[in-house]
């Protein structure tokens, strides 16, 4: 492979918001840039105000986790829910060291306020200072927590998916191989939203986006650093952490996989929705051509990301629709 590789071209539509983006969007995240990441982020004020708009309601609960630790998860649903509906468990993006569990709300809000559903979105902890199996196993044990008070909760345990975006796309579809693996909570599907899956730095599609687009080959190296420190590209990282690594995902859940032609995670994405096939389990993917990382969000009035949008609420409302 080639570090000089022509990556395919970003939309127009999409080119124009990373030109309008490129001061407040960095290309090359690196681990000294973390602190002042998280500080920029801050606290998500608007998330009150969006539920509210929205109709729908908020309870954060507090629950242990990995070695016996308290997090903090959030209950959403739509004020007027009653009885059981659709279940919908959330792991944020971010790289694996940035974000809280608020981070893409907007994704899935359309998925509670449409289907009535319930959602719980879960506060893992986050690398450099928490790395594997933290984070992973922080979310098994809210999904363990989810279904065992899916009825108290308002969810029918038989429709609850798991679903996440970047970072969180690799937890849910690491929770999800952890929860077969386990005999652990029953999921009706996964929606893995560009994932990030595999720490080996191999493919074409990474060598492709370095220096260019919204999360490059020195981002996401950066992030896998954090979570897996010197055991990042080895051979001791486990499928929970890098779920491209597996060799077998027979007997998991019906996914969606979606992601961008110009963007690090295309072709794990797409090795990971054949490997699904492979393996006999339903998958439905989507490479939106000319799509950097998380164009859906950043760029979010373009034609390419409202098909996207479209397109992944379709097979949820397949899935989880009345």
């Amino acid at each position: 492979m080639t570090d000089t590789l022509v990556p395919p071209p970003f939309d127009p539509e999409l080119q124009a918001v990373l030109d309008l983006l490129r001061d407040q969007l960095p290309v090359g995240f690196t681990a000294e840039m973390i602190p002042l990441a998280r500080q920029a982020a801050g606290v998500n004020t608007s998330v009150d105000g969006v539920l509210a708009e929205a109709g729908v309601s908020r309870r954060d609960v507090t629950i242990p986790a990995y070695e016996g630790a308290d997090i903090v998860a959030t209950v959403l649903a739509r004020i007027d829910h009653t009885g059981l509906g659709p279940g919908i468990f959330h792991t944020h993006g971010g790289g694996m060291v940035l974000g809280d569990r608020f981070l893409g709300l907007t994704q899935i809000l359309p998925w509670i306020v449409e289907h009535d559903s319930v959602a719980v979105t879960v506060e893992y902890r986050l690398a450099p200072e928490y790395p594997d199996p933290y984070p992973v196993e922080d979310c098994y044990a809210v999904l363990r927590w989810t279904a065992e008070h899916a009825e108290e909760l308002g969810i029918d345990p038989g429709r609850l998916i798991i679903a996440g975006a970047s970072a969180g796309g690799g937890l849910a579809a690491g929770t999800a191989l952890l929860a077969r693996d386990r005999q652990g909570p029953h999921l009706a599907g996964q929606v893995l939203i560009y994932p990030m899956l595999d720490d080996r730095d191999q493919t074409i599609s990474t060598a492709q986006i370095d220096g260019i687009g919204a999360w490059d080959r020195v981002s996401n190296l950066t992030g896998w650093t954090a979570l897996l420190g010197d055991r990042r590209g080895t051979t001791d990282v486990s499928i929970y952490a890098a779920p491209a690594r597996a060799t077998d995902l027979s007997g998991l859940p019906p996914a969606f996989i979606d992601c961008g032609s110009a963007e690090v995670f295309r072709d794990e994405d797409v090795a990971y929705a054949s490997a699904l096939w492979e393996a006999g389990v339903q998958a439905e993917l989507h490479v939106w051509p000319g799509g950097f990382h998380g164009f859906d969000v950043l760029a979010s009035h373009t034609s390419l990301a409202q098909a996207m949008t479209a397109t992944r609420n379709a097979w949820v409302a397949r899935h989880i629709g009345t």
